[in-house]
Protein backbone atom coordinates (compact mmCIF):
# COMPACT_ATOMS: atom_id res chain seq x y z
CA UNK A 1 0.00 0.00 0.00
CA UNK A 2 2.78 2.44 0.85
CA UNK A 3 4.37 1.77 -2.54
CA UNK A 4 1.00 2.47 -4.20
CA UNK A 5 0.68 5.76 -2.28
CA UNK A 6 4.16 6.83 -3.37
CA UNK A 7 3.79 5.95 -7.05
CA UNK A 8 0.38 7.56 -7.66
CA UNK A 9 0.45 11.08 -9.12
CA UNK A 10 -1.56 13.50 -6.97
CA UNK A 11 -3.02 16.98 -6.78
CA UNK A 12 -2.89 19.01 -3.58
CA UNK A 13 -5.75 21.48 -3.10
CA UNK A 14 -5.31 22.67 0.48
CA UNK A 15 -1.81 23.93 1.22
CA UNK A 16 -0.89 27.15 3.00
CA UNK A 17 2.48 28.19 1.62
CA UNK A 18 3.37 29.93 4.89
CA UNK A 19 2.62 26.63 6.61
CA UNK A 20 5.36 24.90 4.64
CA UNK A 21 8.03 27.03 6.36
CA UNK A 22 10.38 24.40 7.77
CA UNK A 23 12.42 25.35 10.87
CA UNK A 24 15.70 25.20 8.91
CA UNK A 25 14.47 27.83 6.43
CA UNK A 26 12.96 29.88 9.26
CA UNK A 27 16.41 30.12 10.90
CA UNK A 28 18.16 30.83 7.62
CA UNK A 29 15.80 33.68 6.73
CA UNK A 30 15.82 35.05 10.29
CA UNK A 31 19.60 35.34 10.09
CA UNK A 32 19.56 36.81 6.57
CA UNK A 33 16.89 39.38 7.43
CA UNK A 34 18.12 40.06 10.97
CA UNK A 35 14.76 39.06 12.48
CA UNK A 36 14.62 37.82 16.06
CA UNK A 37 12.67 34.60 16.61
CA UNK A 38 11.83 33.16 20.05
CA UNK A 39 13.80 29.94 19.51
CA UNK A 40 17.46 29.05 19.96
CA UNK A 41 17.59 26.05 17.65
CA UNK A 42 15.75 24.02 15.04
CA UNK A 43 15.03 21.50 17.81
CA UNK A 44 13.39 24.23 19.92
CA UNK A 45 11.09 25.12 17.04
CA UNK A 46 10.06 21.51 16.52
CA UNK A 47 9.48 21.12 20.26
CA UNK A 48 7.12 24.11 20.11
CA UNK A 49 5.01 22.35 17.47
CA UNK A 50 2.72 20.70 20.01
CA UNK A 51 -0.64 22.33 19.63
CA UNK A 52 -3.78 22.13 21.75
CA UNK A 53 -6.07 23.82 19.25
CA UNK A 54 -6.18 26.00 16.15
CA UNK A 55 -5.31 29.20 18.03
CA UNK A 56 -2.18 27.79 19.69
CA UNK A 57 -0.97 26.77 16.23
CA UNK A 58 -1.79 30.15 14.68
CA UNK A 59 0.24 31.98 17.33
CA UNK A 60 3.40 30.10 16.28
CA UNK A 61 2.47 30.24 12.58
CA UNK A 62 2.25 34.05 12.58
CA UNK A 63 5.48 34.37 14.59
CA UNK A 64 7.28 32.21 12.01
CA UNK A 65 5.93 34.26 9.11
CA UNK A 66 7.82 37.32 10.44
CA UNK A 67 11.01 36.07 8.78
CA UNK A 68 9.43 36.40 5.30
CA UNK A 69 10.27 39.87 4.03
CA UNK A 70 11.43 39.89 0.42
CA UNK A 71 10.39 38.49 -2.94
CA UNK A 72 13.33 36.07 -2.72
CA UNK A 73 12.09 34.80 0.65
CA UNK A 74 8.72 33.89 -0.85
CA UNK A 75 10.46 32.32 -3.82
CA UNK A 76 12.64 30.17 -1.52
CA UNK A 77 9.64 29.20 0.62
CA UNK A 78 7.64 28.13 -2.43
CA UNK A 79 10.57 26.35 -4.06
CA UNK A 80 11.20 24.23 -0.96
CA UNK A 81 7.55 23.17 -1.06
CA UNK A 82 7.89 22.32 -4.76
CA UNK A 83 10.79 20.00 -3.96
CA UNK A 84 8.45 18.20 -1.54
CA UNK A 85 5.90 17.93 -4.35
CA UNK A 86 8.52 16.26 -6.53
CA UNK A 87 9.30 13.85 -3.67
CA UNK A 88 5.60 13.01 -3.10
CA UNK A 89 4.61 12.86 -6.79
CA UNK A 90 2.32 15.90 -6.53
CA UNK A 91 1.94 17.01 -10.15
CA UNK A 92 -0.63 19.76 -9.59
CA UNK A 93 -0.88 22.06 -6.56
CA UNK A 94 -3.22 24.87 -5.56
CA UNK A 95 -1.45 27.08 -3.08
CA UNK A 96 -3.07 29.35 -0.47
CA UNK A 97 -1.29 32.49 0.61
CA UNK A 98 -2.24 35.06 3.28
CA UNK A 99 -1.31 38.53 2.04
CA UNK A 100 -2.63 40.24 5.19
CA UNK A 101 -0.09 38.34 7.33
CA UNK A 102 2.60 40.16 5.34
CA UNK A 103 1.16 43.51 4.26
CA UNK A 104 0.35 44.43 7.86
CA UNK A 105 4.10 44.01 8.55
CA UNK A 106 4.93 46.41 5.71
CA UNK A 107 5.81 43.70 3.16
CA UNK A 108 4.48 44.77 -0.27
CA UNK A 109 1.72 42.62 -1.79
CA UNK A 110 3.80 42.58 -4.98
CA UNK A 111 6.80 40.96 -3.24
CA UNK A 112 4.63 38.15 -1.89
CA UNK A 113 2.78 37.27 -5.08
CA UNK A 114 5.81 37.72 -7.35
CA UNK A 115 8.05 35.44 -5.29
CA UNK A 116 5.41 32.70 -5.21
CA UNK A 117 4.54 33.11 -8.88
CA UNK A 118 8.14 32.94 -10.09
CA UNK A 119 8.83 29.76 -8.11
CA UNK A 120 5.69 28.13 -9.55
CA UNK A 121 6.72 29.15 -13.07
CA UNK A 122 10.09 27.49 -12.50
CA UNK A 123 8.33 24.39 -11.12
CA UNK A 124 6.38 24.11 -14.35
CA UNK A 125 9.50 24.61 -16.48
CA UNK A 126 11.73 22.22 -14.54
CA UNK A 127 9.33 19.54 -13.29
CA UNK A 128 6.13 19.97 -15.30
CA UNK A 129 4.17 20.70 -12.11
CA UNK A 130 1.07 22.79 -12.77
CA UNK A 131 -0.34 25.13 -10.15
CA UNK A 132 -2.87 27.75 -9.14
CA UNK A 133 -2.66 30.46 -6.50
CA UNK A 134 -5.54 31.17 -4.09
CA UNK A 135 -5.51 34.27 -1.89
CA UNK A 136 -7.06 33.87 1.56
CA UNK A 137 -8.66 36.50 3.77
CA UNK A 138 -7.84 36.25 7.49
CA UNK A 139 -11.19 35.76 9.17
CA UNK A 140 -10.10 37.21 12.54
CA UNK A 141 -9.74 40.57 10.74
CA UNK A 142 -12.66 42.65 9.46
CA UNK A 143 -14.52 42.36 6.18
CA UNK A 144 -13.43 45.94 5.50
CA UNK A 145 -9.79 44.82 5.61
CA UNK A 146 -10.66 41.90 3.34
CA UNK A 147 -12.09 44.37 0.81
CA UNK A 148 -8.81 46.32 0.89
CA UNK A 149 -6.89 43.11 0.21
CA UNK A 150 -9.23 42.19 -2.64
CA UNK A 151 -8.59 45.61 -4.16
CA UNK A 152 -4.83 44.96 -4.07
CA UNK A 153 -5.35 41.57 -5.71
CA UNK A 154 -7.16 43.01 -8.73
CA UNK A 155 -3.83 44.02 -10.29
CA UNK A 156 -2.83 40.32 -10.21
CA UNK A 157 -6.02 38.72 -11.46
CA UNK A 158 -4.07 36.78 -14.07
CA UNK A 159 -2.00 35.18 -11.31
CA UNK A 160 -4.66 34.49 -8.66
CA UNK A 161 -7.39 32.01 -9.54
CA UNK A 162 -9.47 32.25 -6.39
CA UNK A 163 -10.05 33.63 -2.92
CA UNK A 164 -10.45 31.71 0.32
CA UNK A 165 -11.09 32.22 4.03
CA UNK A 166 -8.77 30.96 6.77
CA UNK A 167 -7.36 31.69 10.26
CA UNK A 168 -9.34 31.53 13.54
CA UNK A 169 -12.64 29.83 12.73
CA UNK A 170 -14.51 30.01 16.04
CA UNK A 171 -16.45 33.26 16.34
CA UNK A 172 -15.70 34.30 12.76
CA UNK A 173 -18.47 32.72 10.66
CA UNK A 174 -18.54 32.84 6.85
CA UNK A 175 -21.50 35.26 7.03
CA UNK A 176 -19.05 37.93 8.28
CA UNK A 177 -17.56 37.98 4.74
CA UNK A 178 -20.67 37.66 2.59
CA UNK A 179 -20.24 40.93 0.67
CA UNK A 180 -16.53 40.60 -0.06
CA UNK A 181 -17.08 37.09 -1.44
CA UNK A 182 -19.90 38.41 -3.61
CA UNK A 183 -17.54 41.07 -4.96
CA UNK A 184 -14.80 38.48 -5.55
CA UNK A 185 -17.24 36.34 -7.50
CA UNK A 186 -18.23 39.33 -9.65
CA UNK A 187 -14.53 39.85 -10.37
CA UNK A 188 -14.30 36.27 -11.66
CA UNK A 189 -12.46 34.58 -8.80
CA UNK A 190 -13.18 30.99 -7.77
CA UNK A 191 -14.37 30.80 -4.17
CA UNK A 192 -13.32 28.46 -1.36
CA UNK A 193 -13.61 28.70 2.44
CA UNK A 194 -12.43 26.89 5.54
CA UNK A 195 -15.57 25.67 7.29
CA UNK A 196 -16.52 22.93 9.73
CA UNK A 197 -13.06 22.23 11.13
CA UNK A 198 -13.34 23.44 14.74
CA UNK A 199 -16.66 25.27 14.35
CA UNK A 200 -19.92 23.36 13.90
CA UNK A 201 -21.59 22.36 10.64
CA UNK A 202 -23.64 25.59 10.52
CA UNK A 203 -20.48 27.25 9.19
CA UNK A 204 -20.55 24.84 6.23
CA UNK A 205 -24.13 25.82 5.45
CA UNK A 206 -23.13 29.50 5.59
CA UNK A 207 -20.17 28.90 3.28
CA UNK A 208 -22.44 27.16 0.78
CA UNK A 209 -25.48 29.42 0.97
CA UNK A 210 -24.06 32.85 1.78
CA UNK A 211 -20.62 32.73 0.16
CA UNK A 212 -21.60 30.44 -2.76
CA UNK A 213 -18.27 28.63 -2.62
CA UNK A 214 -16.90 26.12 -5.12
CA UNK A 215 -15.04 24.03 -2.53
CA UNK A 216 -15.08 23.47 1.24
CA UNK A 217 -11.75 23.36 3.04
CA UNK A 218 -11.92 20.79 5.87
CA UNK A 219 -15.68 20.20 6.34
CA UNK A 220 -15.26 17.23 8.70
CA UNK A 221 -18.05 18.44 11.02
CA UNK A 222 -20.57 17.79 8.23
CA UNK A 223 -20.96 14.27 9.60
CA UNK A 224 -23.06 15.69 12.44
CA UNK A 225 -25.87 16.64 10.04
CA UNK A 226 -27.52 13.89 7.95
CA UNK A 227 -29.21 16.55 5.81
CA UNK A 228 -25.91 18.29 5.08
CA UNK A 229 -24.20 14.99 4.30
CA UNK A 230 -26.89 14.17 1.75
CA UNK A 231 -26.61 17.60 0.18
CA UNK A 232 -22.82 17.41 -0.08
CA UNK A 233 -23.15 13.99 -1.67
CA UNK A 234 -25.84 15.11 -4.14
CA UNK A 235 -23.86 18.21 -5.17
CA UNK A 236 -20.51 16.37 -5.08
CA UNK A 237 -19.15 19.44 -3.31
CA UNK A 238 -15.39 18.96 -2.87
CA UNK A 239 -14.10 18.73 0.71
CA UNK A 240 -10.34 19.23 1.04
CA UNK A 241 -9.66 17.18 4.16
CA UNK A 242 -6.34 17.49 6.03
CA UNK A 243 -5.94 14.46 8.33
CA UNK A 244 -2.63 15.32 10.05
CA UNK A 245 -3.89 18.85 10.71
CA UNK A 246 -7.10 17.55 12.30
CA UNK A 247 -5.08 15.34 14.66
CA UNK A 248 -2.46 17.94 15.57
CA UNK A 249 -5.15 20.56 16.31
CA UNK A 250 -7.21 18.06 18.35
CA UNK A 251 -10.25 18.11 16.08
CA UNK A 252 -9.91 14.35 16.64
CA UNK A 253 -7.93 13.03 19.58
CA UNK A 254 -6.40 10.14 17.65
CA UNK A 255 -6.05 9.06 14.05
CA UNK A 256 -8.31 6.08 14.69
CA UNK A 257 -11.16 8.51 15.48
CA UNK A 258 -10.83 10.42 12.20
CA UNK A 259 -14.03 10.30 10.12
CA UNK A 260 -12.53 10.49 6.62
CA UNK A 261 -13.35 6.85 5.91
CA UNK A 262 -17.00 7.41 6.88
CA UNK A 263 -17.23 10.53 4.71
CA UNK A 264 -15.70 8.66 1.80
CA UNK A 265 -17.90 5.59 2.23
CA UNK A 266 -20.97 7.84 2.27
CA UNK A 267 -20.02 9.03 -1.20
CA UNK A 268 -18.70 12.51 -0.48
CA UNK A 269 -16.09 14.09 -2.74
CA UNK A 270 -13.09 13.95 -0.40
CA UNK A 271 -9.42 14.63 -1.14
CA UNK A 272 -6.34 14.34 1.13
CA UNK A 273 -4.14 17.38 1.70
CA UNK A 274 -1.36 18.50 4.03
CA UNK A 275 -2.60 21.99 5.09
CA UNK A 276 0.46 23.34 7.00
CA UNK A 277 2.88 20.43 6.58
CA UNK A 278 5.93 21.94 8.30
CA UNK A 279 3.85 22.29 11.48
CA UNK A 280 1.64 19.20 11.17
CA UNK A 281 4.28 16.49 10.80
CA UNK A 282 4.08 15.58 7.16
CA UNK A 283 3.36 16.32 3.52
CA UNK A 284 0.74 14.60 1.37
CA UNK A 285 2.22 11.11 1.24
CA UNK A 286 2.64 11.05 5.01
CA UNK A 287 -1.04 11.96 5.42
CA UNK A 288 -2.01 9.03 3.20
CA UNK A 289 0.35 6.67 5.02
CA UNK A 290 -1.02 7.73 8.41
CA UNK A 291 -4.56 7.05 7.20
CA UNK A 292 -3.58 3.63 5.92
CA UNK A 293 -1.82 2.74 9.18
CA UNK A 294 -4.71 3.81 11.43
CA UNK A 295 -7.95 3.28 9.51
CA UNK A 296 -9.41 0.50 7.34
CA UNK A 297 -8.45 2.39 4.17
CA UNK A 298 -8.36 0.18 1.07
CA UNK A 299 -6.42 0.49 -2.18
CA UNK A 300 -9.66 1.54 -3.88
CA UNK A 301 -10.09 4.28 -1.26
CA UNK A 302 -6.60 5.62 -1.98
CA UNK A 303 -7.28 5.63 -5.73
CA UNK A 304 -10.64 7.39 -5.21
CA UNK A 305 -9.05 10.03 -2.96
CA UNK A 306 -6.30 10.68 -5.52
CA UNK A 307 -8.74 10.88 -8.45
CA UNK A 308 -10.99 13.21 -6.45
CA UNK A 309 -8.06 15.60 -6.02
CA UNK A 310 -7.80 16.03 -9.79
CA UNK A 311 -11.56 16.12 -10.38
CA UNK A 312 -11.91 18.92 -7.82
CA UNK A 313 -8.97 20.99 -9.09
CA UNK A 314 -9.42 24.38 -10.75
CA UNK A 315 -8.08 23.14 -14.09
CA UNK A 316 -9.79 22.60 -17.44
CA UNK A 317 -11.42 19.30 -18.34
CA UNK A 318 -8.71 18.42 -20.83
CA UNK A 319 -5.98 18.64 -18.20
CA UNK A 320 -8.14 16.75 -15.69
CA UNK A 321 -8.56 13.89 -18.16
CA UNK A 322 -4.83 13.86 -18.87
CA UNK A 323 -4.01 13.68 -15.16
CA UNK A 324 -6.62 10.99 -14.47
CA UNK A 325 -5.10 8.98 -17.32
CA UNK A 326 -1.70 9.30 -15.59
CA UNK A 327 -3.24 7.83 -12.43
CA UNK A 328 -4.60 4.89 -14.42
CA UNK A 329 -1.21 4.42 -16.09
CA UNK A 330 0.52 4.30 -12.70
CA UNK A 331 -1.84 1.49 -11.66
CA UNK A 332 -0.84 -0.78 -14.56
Amino acid sequence: MIELIKKLPKAELHLHIEGSLEPELMFRLAKKNNVEIPYDSVEDVRAAYNFNNLQSFLDIYYAGANVLLTKDDFYDLTWEYILRCVEDNVIHTEIFFDPQTHTERGVPFEAVITGIKEALADAKAKYGITSCIIMCFLRHLSQEEAFETLEQALDYKDDIIGVGLDSSELGNPPSKFKEVFQKAKEEGFKLVAHAGEEADFSYIYEALDLLNINRIDHGVQSIKSPELMQRLKDEQMPLTVCPNSNIELKVFETYKEHNIKELLDYGLNISVNSDDPAYFKGYVNQNFINLYENLPITEDDVITLVKNSFKSAFINDELKEAYLARVDLALK
